[in-house]
């Protein structure tokens, strides 16, 4: 974009440019440790996250899929944990242990999670994998981008874009099948017999993954997410970053390339030349395009598949590798990096309070939850016997995968008498992950039945899961 200004000099005129236009960049492959480590976690995220939906899971009730987000029953199946509305802590307590976790690691190695486990840069490197089989490496793709349209170019850049778009509409199918059971959805999705929200939940992400990874790709992490405009209050002169070794790169004559004379490493140290030898190789496999050479910049992501590169050049050069690699402020400015320190114990302490609260929760969920809730309308009713009766609504929720039988008795509460109509108290019968409600009358001489009397539902399990009596509070209304 330009902005062109008149200025009252003649007829000359001059341009001001506001934003650099920039084509989107085509990194160089590179093979290394730090290559194979993003190549492991997209692998294993990839399997979790395409597989899960189909892994069944034995449930004594419900849907057999081993996760599964059931909105129309309100029922959230994670393995053998199920969760409902309420437990909505869970969820709270899950999204605070990850963003405490993410902070300490920041606080330690940078931005390796953008790295290494972001969703764009997962994808981003898959959909580049696909342009990289179909098309070639860097040269190869620059080469067809500036070539003529013709058969060749046509079918290259047409098969890549059908890969993506598979690629992207898998990924939201997927999405859609944690939501239903799996092989029920895809049956009747290619059959036209889905709702309509799972073929809106579906094309939708389909075309925010397409769009994200074969389209906007870097810019997404240069220009879109918050992370790296937030991340520079969590840096310090500890924490590990990917860092140019200036003092050993640059000596006091600056880089030099290993042209004639300059191969060998003594020589280049009598004439002050450092061991960068300016091939460029790190700034052609960057997926943000920057130069690390030029210090920590906001637009880099951590990959590490810059240090691959240097690597790669020093040991054929016959150098020692590190000239870039994780370092701290500190540790390149000779002095030694502290780990320990109150912000990192600080996010530490919080990371692991975090994880403790939450698997202690989920080691204490309540499997049997009941509920008294008195029918007031009237608040009591005087029987033909003079017995004064109130009533009252009590639901049993079984969050077990099992059935369960409980009895259901007074206590506190003398004198009385408990009546279910037609069901038994002692034999009440709940599916398991269901509900029961049930009307339950009680009794009492009107000779002491006088006043208001604070007492228990007591219910206690016989059978299932659940092995811990429940006490209900209510109260009895007399006149």
């Amino acid at each position: 974009m330009h902005f062109r200004p008149w200025f009252e000099t003649g007829s000359s005129m001059s341009t001001v440019q506001i934003i650099q236009p920039r084509h989107m960049i085509q990194p160089r492959s590179i093979r290394g440790r730090f290559r194979n480590l993003k190549t492991g976690v997209m692998v294993l995220a990839y399997w979790v996250y395409f597989l899960l939906p189909w892994l069944r899971w034995t449930r004594g009730n419900g849907v057999d899929q081993a996760i599964l987000f059931d909105i129309n029953q309100r029922r959230y199946y994670l393995f053998d944990l199920v969760m409902y509305p309420q437990d909505v802590f869970w969820l709270t307590a899950f999204l605070f242990l990850a963003a405490v976790l993410l902070f300490f690691i920041t606080t330690l190695l940078g931005r390796v999670f953008c790295g290494y486990f972001c969703f764009q840069t997962l994808w981003t490197d898959a959909f580049r994998w696909i342009e990289r089989l179909v098309q070639g490496d860097q040269v190869a793709r620059v080469r067809l981008n500036k070539a003529p349209w013709g058969r060749e170019k046509l079918f290259k850049l047409g098969l890549t874009h059908v890969l993506w778009l598979l690629l992207a509409f898998w990924t939201g199918l997927t999405f859609t099948l944690y939501w239903a059971d799996a092989p029920t959805l895809v049956h009747d999705f290619f059959t036209g017999q889905a709702d309509v929200a799972a073929y809106v939940t579906t094309f939708l992400l389909m075309a925010t993954t397409y769009l994200a990874a074969a389209w906007i790709r870097e810019f997404v992490c240069l220009h879109i997410c918050p992370y790296s405009r937030f991340q520079s209050v969590m840096f310090d002169r500890d924490t590990l970053v990917v860092a140019y070794d200036y003092n050993r790169g640059e000596g006091d004559s600056g880089r030099a390339k290993a042209g004639k004379g300059l191969r060998d490493r003594a020589v280049r140290r009598e004439q002050g030349h450092g061991d960068c030898i300016d091939c460029g190789l790190c700034v052609q496999v960057c997926p943000t395009g920057i130069d690390i050479r030029n210090g920590l910049q906001i637009n880099c992501i951590h990959c590490a598949l810059c240090i691959d590169a240097c690597d790669s050049i020093m040991e054929r050069q016959g150098w020692e590798r590190g000239l870039i690699r994780y370092s701290s402020e500190n540790e390149l400015g000779g002095g030694k990096t502290r780990f320990f320190k109150l912000r990192t114990i600080g996010y530490g302490m919080a990371t692991l309070l975090a994880a403790v609260y939450l698997v202690w929760s989920l080691g204490h969920t309540v499997l049997l939850e009941a509920n008294a809730q008195q029918v007031r309308n009237p608040l009591f009713v005087t029987l033909s016997d003079g017995a004064i009766q109130n009533s009252y609504e009590i639901k049993i929720n079984n969050k077990t995968l099992t059935a369960g039988r409980y009895r259901l008795s007074l206590q506190e509460l003398d004198q009385a008498v408990l009546d279910l109509g037609h069901q038994e108290s002692g034999s009440l019968a709940v599916e398991p992950d269901s509900s029961l409600r049930l009307l339950a009358r009680v009794k009492m001489n009107a000779a002491v039945a006088a006043g208001n009397h604070d007492f228990h539902f007591l219910l206690e399990p016989l059978t299932g899961e659940s092995r811990e009596p429940v006490l209900i509070p209510a109260q009895f209304i007399g006149p």
